[in-house]
């Protein structure tokens, strides 16, 4: 039987998990397309990563489809993609997602707070 624990083992063993320097060093090269999951509320908060696009784990699947009216351009199959979150287990979800959906590039740099202790640039 699926269960959360289930799904995030499964997800942490396809979606690599990168330091946070690495995420610096992949952000000042301008090359890679980070996005944060958590909900815009949280994100008012706390803010997120400089430069992040702003999409929810629950709306990933439209977003990252370009047959849906709610499609991103920044969300090319072939995109280096870095994902953040709260605390990581909602970013390795939706890298998973993506994954399934096609995208072969994807990672998650974990949670926004420790992106913000080490330096990272933030907005």
């Amino acid at each position: 039987m699926k269960t959360s624990s289930s799904e995030l083992q499964a997800a942490h063993k396809i979606i690599p998990k990168i330091d946070v320097e690495v995420g610096i060093e992949k952000h000042k090269t301008g090359k890679s397309v980070f996005i944060d999951v958590r909900d815009g509320l949280e994100i008012n908060q706390t803010g997120t990563i400089k430069g992040a696009l702003r999409i929810p784990r629950g709306f990933i699947e439209f977003a990252a489809d370009p047959e849906t009216a709610f499609y991103n351009q920044e969300l090319q199959k072939d995109a280096d993609i870095v994902l953040v979150c709260g605390a990581g287990g909602m970013a390795a979800l939706t890298g998973k997602t993506l994954v399934e959906m096609g995208f072969r590039s994807v990672s998650n740099v974990g949670g926004f707070s420790s992106w913000k202790e080490a330096g990272g640039p933030i907005e």
